[in-house]
């Protein structure tokens, strides 16, 4: 729960997305719903953006059609949340999501840069809540990936955790044989961040 804010006062992820339904809220609203809270995102910078990018293509990349890669889009991860992850890896097809949003992933991802603590703390603990098997933080500031698997609904939290660096490679859960190396997800070294 989040502390200061009244139960009553919550939306509920069918309330929260009723409200683009009803014009109140638009595509233009970089806003998602975090335990019944509706935040707003940061602006994204050039470095973020290019990080989410190529997160997104390289993902896309080596698990071809066995799953949907999806970029910033709604992801219902409980009755009180509606993040919409960076980068989410959820199975089907297309038309499964023509009139639902996805309520469960293989992997999520979040690039980090001024968003980090809320990436490790609120997020990861609404991702393993949902039963999320993996999440990944390409964390900006630091340079590497902070990798959350075993989710435990119950606590909300993740069994393991590790870090991953330049020159290593990740493995994406359940996808046979889809491995990225870590260098791919953020921008060349020597540019400003």
């Amino acid at each position: 729960m989040t502390p200061g804010v009244p139960a009553a006062a919550r939306y509920t992820a069918a309330r929260y997305l009723a409200l683009a339904d009803e014009g109140v809220l638009g595509p233009d609203d970089r806003v998602e719903l975090l335990e019944g809270v509706i935040v707003a995102m940061s602006p994204q910078h050039p470095p973020h953006a290019s990080a989410v990018y190529r997160t997104h293509e390289a993902l896309r990349t080596v698990i071809g059609n066995r799953a949907l890669v999806r970029m910033q889009l709604p992801f219902v991860a409980g009755p009180l949340s509606v993040p919409e992850p960076d980068v989410a890896v959820v199975l089907g097809r297309p038309s499964d999501y023509d009139t639902v949003h996805p309520d469960a992933a293989i992997l999520v991802v979040e690039v980090a840069d001024t968003s980090l603590l809320s990436d490790r703390l609120t997020k990861a603990a609404i991702y393993a809540a949902a039963g999320v098997v993996e999440y990944w933080i390409v964390n900006l500031r630091d340079e590497l990936v902070e990798v959350f698997g075993d989710p435990n609904r119950q606590s909300g939290r993740y069994v393991r955790s590790g870090r991953v660096r330049r020159g290593d490679q990740l493995r994406i859960p359940t996808v046979a044989d889809a491995v990225v190396a870590v260098d791919v997800l953020f921008p060349e070294r020597g540019r400003d961040v």
